[in-house]
């Protein structure tokens, strides 16, 4: 499920990284379920993804995940740099509503809520939008905490096979 919501500018510029440049005040926060992850089992996680643009090119820039399973955190954490923190993100089906909340530690940070299957859309934007590049940055911390190294990462999604997708309330 993933949630666009408007935001401030200037927030959006103060976390997302140069050469990176924020061309709308949106972000779209996800909560993807990983039933049967190759080399990590079953997990969900959750997130926020901004719209940004580099080199002229539309990109998305991911700026926080949140996992619920320690392997899938350090594999993409240590190997693509992903930012993904232990949390408890779920997602579950609730009569006719989807139902997603992400809690850290005690506290709950997300709640949403989605009408189930309600309109399916078309897959072509979908597709094309899931063809732009990813940008992330990969930080490879110094013995004292600060960070030694912050690389740019670029991956591409290929050979998606959408099976299904929707829109709700």
């Amino acid at each position: 499920m993933i949630i666009t919501y408007r935001t401030d500018m200037d927030a959006l510029r103060a976390v997302v990284p140069e050469p990176l440049l924020v061309t709308e005040p949106l972000v779209k926060y996800e909560f993807i379920r990983m039933p049967d992850s190759t080399g990590f089992g079953d997990y969900t996680e959750s997130g926020q993804v901004i719209p940004v643009t580099f080199e002229g090119r539309a990109g998305s820039y991911t700026h926080a995940m949140y996992l619920n399973d320690h392997p899938p955190i350090a594999g993409g954490r240590e190997i693509w740099g992903f930012p993904k923190k232990l949390a408890s993100p779920k997602i579950k089906h609730e009569n006719e509503t989807l139902v997603c909340t992400l809690h850290y530690g005690s506290v709950l940070c997300v709640n949403a809520t989605m009408g189930y299957k309600h309109r399916e859309i078309d897959h072509a934007p979908l597709i094309k939008a899931l063809a732009k590049p990813a940008f992330m940055i990969k930080i490879v911390p110094h013995v004292d905490c600060t960070p030694r190294i912050c690389e740019l990462v670029r991956y591409y999604c290929e050979d998606v096979t959408v099976k299904g997708a929707w829109s709700g309330p």
